[in-house]
């Protein structure tokens, strides 16, 4: 009898009250500064005859961690055990008044991918999950096992992000809205909660557009919906340590952090969202500043001006070889070349620095 009184007063009891929780849970989520909130089931199985493909076909480069995750990824229990629903949001970033083509089209400016700008996005987002974690919580009045996750774990985002309904994957990869285009964040909250799921998106809006592949500087697109880690800029200049091979060089011309071309061009983008998150906003002038100026940014300038910043992942290394490259694709002048040369005869200039500080100056010597 004490078991059945306990049932009937249990706050997920009957139907209209988890569809109020669930509301509920959306509005807290816009309250936080999340653009769009909905949920999905947490089975991915249908994901593995395709990212089992592009493994093997080695297009993750060396993102080893991809492969070593996969069965996580796949299986929501196995990442957070207990897990019933993912709860999907997106948050959008790009920041008003912040110029795009006139930058990139300026091989004296410094293009850095947009969603990078500002505040780190994984410590901000993950925060608000967690606060929509404890409302939850909090609201139940009894203990809900939950975990945030924002592109820092095993989860396929994207797929996640569609079977809640919150868009498509388009032909370059990303998710797309036809409220907001691509510019946003996306983030999961993976929950014990049997929360009713929304409906998915079943089909995509793309049609016969090929703007984002054929926009791409590397043709890092091989077909669409398949994106070769190999070839992308934004991969070379920020998970990639090495030397970034001369085949893709001129191609990166002054991108120096990340690349938004195939976002650039998609028709859909222009109902885009500007963010209103001021931690967001740029800093330190990085949406319009000369690739001189960052090139002479020392470590310690260099660890100051980005602290906080999505930016420290390339290091000061790779911050500097990739600057090296877009001053190889500059109109040049005597004073790029001397401030290559002098970096070059510093003595903590790295080897690999030092490479491709070589190659800027032939190349502006040359042309």
């Amino acid at each position: 009898m004490q078991n059945e009184q306990s049932k009937q007063n249990h706050p997920l009891a009957d139907t209209d009250a988890i569809n109020q929780l669930t509301a509920q849970i959306k509005c807290w989520a816009k309250e936080l500064g999340f653009a769009q909130c909905a949920i999905t089931h947490t089975d991915l199985s249908s994901e593995e005859a395709h990212l089992d493909q592009w493994i093997d076909e080695g297009m993750q480069a060396d993102m080893n961690w991809i492969a070593e995750h996969r069965d996580k990824r796949l299986n929501a229990s196995l990442l957070h055990p207990g897990s019933q629903r993912i709860i999907s949001v997106r948050m959008d970033y790009l920041p008003a008044d912040v110029e795009t083509l006139t930058i990139l089209d300026n091989p004296k400016k410094a293009y850095i991918a947009r969603y990078t700008l500002g505040r780190d996005y994984h410590k901000l987002m993950r925060k608000r999950l967690k606060a929509l974690g404890q409302r939850i919580d909090n609201h139940l009045q009894q203990e809900v096992i939950f975990r945030p996750f924002v592109d820092s774990a095993p989860v396929l985002e994207r797929p996640i992000a569609r079977n809640a309904g919150l868009g498509w994957i388009g032909k370059h990869t990303l998710l797309l809205n036809r409220e907001a285009g691509s510019w946003f964040f996306l983030g999961e909250l993976f929950i014990n909660l049997p929360l009713p799921i929304d409906p998915p998106e079943l089909s995509g809006h793309c049609g016969n557009c090929t703007r984002c592949l054929d926009i791409c500087p590397t043709q890092a697109f091989p077909k669409p919906y398949v994106l070769d880690a190999r070839r992308c800029i934004s991969y070379l200049t920020i998970e990639h340590k090495g030397a970034i091979a001369e085949e893709f060089r001129q191609a990166i011309g002054n991108r120096i952090f990340g690349c938004d071309d195939c976002q650039l061009v998609c028709p859909w983008n222009r109902f885009a969202q500007h963010s209103q998150e001021e931690d967001f906003t740029p800093r330190h002038q990085l949406d319009d500043i000369d690739l001189l100026t960052l090139f002479q940014w020392d470590e310690a300038t260099f660890m100051k001006r980005t602290e906080g910043s999505a930016i420290r992942r390339t290091g000061y290394e790779g911050w500097q070889r990739n600057i090296a490259i877009a001053l190889g694709n500059s109109q040049g002048g005597q004073e790029v070349i001397d401030a290559l040369q002098l970096r070059l005869k510093q003595a903590d200039c790295s080897a690999l620095v030092a490479e491709h500080i070589r190659w800027a100056i032939d190349r502006l010597q040359t042309e």
